[in-house]
């Protein structure tokens, strides 16, 4: 028999210095400073998007808060499409406070790479398809985050199954399996599959350290799968959120006037990034009033979730399903 505070040995955890392959995914107005540390301070890699703390000076703050209360790696999520303004001073400041970790999204990552790398530092890619990923690759970047379907937030269309074999053929970089973790079983099958790590996201936000409305959190313990709808009515591109009577109220797609505007060449580069910041104002008044825009993004692994628990707990837990499973086969 395993013991259960084994370290789990992969080619991420090497790349990072962690314990455990799991990294507390970078969620938008859930993820905050208690729930990096504790992943952390675990034996996982918690992370953060910078998005998340409003001006940058209390951004700044909350990467000090973390680095003072953990000598363990931590990263941080930027977006780096153009609709972010804040992107380079975010990297500066995370760059001068030591981040270890760098989570890029939605856009081109070359310059957070270049200059990431410069201290030491790594970056991981979202990716949802072999082009992307390919492309990152050849940008330096050190390891991809497979998307996949079922994942919590802007899911990619592809199953794990398929997406984490196909990209391990391709690729010579990590990767990290993204959709359905929420049980040690789901490590373990994303290991045999060629991922180095998992993303956890959906498990973490029915966590004690989570900051949001109880309603947010109990809406992911009585959920299935099956409540689970991707739609791209908030924020103009697919993602996945807890359907409910609210969300039933809303049209299933953007307005057509929107939806034309999005996809004319002309408008394009204008109205996303504004349909972007409308969505994440609904996000914003779902935390503020959950009463009255119930919006909550989620994964499918909501079906798997049944209590609110301590990050630490979780990472415990993941850790110990991981090797019964591995100890069952």
């Amino acid at each position: 028999m395993t013991n259960q505070n084994e370290p789990i040995h992969t080619a991420f955890t090497q790349l990072m210095g962690i314990k455990y392959p799991i990294i507390g995914a970078p969620m938008f107005l859930v993820s905050n400073e208690d729930m990096v540390i504790e992943v952390s301070n675990a034996g996982g890699l918690g992370t953060f998007p910078a998005l998340n703390f409003r001006p940058t000076d209390r951004y700044a703050d909350a990467i000090k808060k973390i680095k003072k209360s953990s000598d363990k790696p931590i990263g941080v999520n930027i977006i780096v499409n153009k609709s972010n303004r804040r992107q380079s001073q975010d990297l500066k400041i995370a760059l001068d406070n030591g981040v270890d970790l760098f989570v890029t999204s939605l856009g081109n990552p070359k310059t957070v790479i270049e200059e990431a790398h410069k201290i030491g530092a790594k970056v991981i890619c979202d990716v949802t398809n072999l082009e992307h990923a390919k492309k990152v690759e050849d940008l330096g970047a050190d390891g991809v985050v497979a998307v996949s379907a079922g994942a919590g937030g802007h899911a990619g269309p592809t199953n794990p199954f398929v997406l984490i074999p196909w990209l391990k053929k391709e690729l010579h970089i990590p990767i990290i399996a993204a959709g359905g973790v929420a049980h040690g079983s789901a490590l373990l099958a994303a290991l045999a599959l060629g991922a180095s790590a998992v993303h956890v996201g959906t498990r973490f936000i029915a966590s004690t350290e989570a900051s949001i409305p109880i309603e947010y959190k109990n809406a992911i313990i009585d959920a299935t799968p099956d409540d689970i709808i991707l739609t791209p009515r908030i924020t103009g591109t697919p993602a996945t959120y807890i359907n409910n009577e609210y969300l039933k109220s809303l049209s299933k797609d953007l307005p057509f006037a929107v939806k034309w505007l999005k996809e004319n060449p002309r408008t394009k580069k204008y109205i996303v990034p504004l349909v972007h910041y409308m969505g994440y104002k609904i996000f914003e008044k779902a935390i503020s009033s959950p009463h009255k825009a119930p919006v909550w993004s989620a994964g499918q692994s909501s079906g798997l979730v049944n209590e609110i628990l301590p990050c630490k707990e979780i990472i415990d837990r993941l850790v110990t399903e991981f090797w019964e499973a591995k100890n069952n086969v």
